[in-house]
């Protein structure tokens, strides 16, 4: 596998030489999340395989190139899983392009981000230089809070080429309850829940019906089940997977589709159509109807930010506006990962 990364290195250094984009892509199935890209395309799918897997240790390490499926599968042979419920959104995606994205699925609140299960990364950086930073355990911290950098970087600091993921155990026992109600009597029930020590792994609220998801110890299931109320659903393993890859009526839309991120107390947004709640609340999707600045506003407002997931017309930029102060540490950052400016440029703000 070293003659891929030579290749993947002589690729970059190319391009830095030239002061030419490179548009780094695995699997393509987030390729409508972010701005538009341009450049010559730098493949990662050649460059798979799981390199170690402990199941004592619950650490698993795998190159970027390696079909989540592939991950996932080899993980539940061993009753274990990637915690953070990483989305697919096809069957494609690959486990650099789930980290460089940062996306976390329905089990998040209650688990931790894609951000928390990272351990260590090797990348390339803009001048095709490997780099290595943190390890396979966690009380191993060197360089720890840049493998956690690259999370969510959208590939513009670097081209991912391994990962090592801490895992957790599956749940011994698992149900999910449903029942009607309005959006703002969830986000009561929500709260409600998220005070008392129920064994809660996902909440979800759409089209007046609200879903949650109990996970742990069967006696404890068992009786957090009594207390919630409502009726077991039959399909509830299935329903979570349409809500982690975006399968749910909602995310069909052909309207540009928002990602609101906010206090899990905040009302109900009035901007808007279709809305779809996740996270306890902190989460709230909106399909079509939204003038940018106003929802953004009202995101900010409660302390949140508002992201157009999906959408044609970007004009009004995919990610929330950063502060001054923010957008310069941005750019600090990616004078010194890519000091030429070649890696996914555009991808998640101008220029950068």
């Amino acid at each position: 596998m070293q003659d891929i990364i030579d290749r993947f290195a002589h690729t970059i250094r190319d391009a830095a030489a030239r002061k030419a984009p490179l548009r780094i892509r695995g699997g393509g199935t987030k390729d409508f999340y972010g701005a538009a890209l341009h450049g010559d395309l730098l493949d990662t799918r050649a460059y798979t395989g799981i390199v170690d897997h402990e199941p004592t240790e619950l650490v698993v390490t795998a190159r970027a190139g390696t079909p989540l499926a592939e991950i996932e599968s080899t993980l539940r042979r061993h009753g274990q899983m990637l915690a953070f419920e990483p989305p697919r959104y096809g069957e494609g995606a690959t486990v650099g392009g789930c980290i460089a994205a940062g996306l976390s699925g329905p089990r998040r609140p209650y688990a931790g981000s894609a951000r928390d299960f990272v351990l260590g990364v090797r990348i390339l950086d803009g001048k095709g230089t490997a780099l290595k930073f943190g390890g396979q355990v966690m009380k191993n911290v060197a360089g720890y809070d840049v493998s956690r950098l690259m999370v969510g970087a959208m590939g513009t600091l670097g081209l991912l080429t391994e990962i090592s993921l801490k895992v957790l155990p599956l749940p011994p026992a698992e149900i999910t309850l449903q029942q009607e109600c309005s959006p703002q009597a969830a986000l009561t029930l929500m709260s409600t829940w998220a005070g008392k020590p129920y064994p809660v792994t996902a909440t979800c609220h759409s089209r007046d019906r609200l879903y949650v998801r109990l996970s742990g110890a069967e006696p404890a299931v068992r009786a957090a089940r009594q207390k919630l109320g409502g009726e077991e659903a039959a399909n509830g393993t299935t329903f979570w997977d349409e809500v982690r890859d975006h399968k749910l009526a909602l995310f069909a839309t052909t309207e540009a589709l928002w990602r609101v991120s906010l206090k899990s107390t905040a009302p109900p947004l009035e901007q808007g159509g279709e809305r779809l709640i996740e996270w306890n609340g902190a989460l709230r999707w909106i399909a079509g109807g939204v003038e940018p600045a106003a929802l953004r506003a009202a995101a900010a407002a409660t302390g949140g930010h508002a992201t157009l997931f999906r959408g044609e017309d970007k004009a009004a930029g995919v990610f929330h506006p950063l502060p001054a102060a923010m957008l310069k540490l941005h750019r600090r950052l990616k004078d010194t990962f890519d000091p030429q400016g070649i890696l996914n440029v555009g991808r998640m703000y101008p220029d950068f």
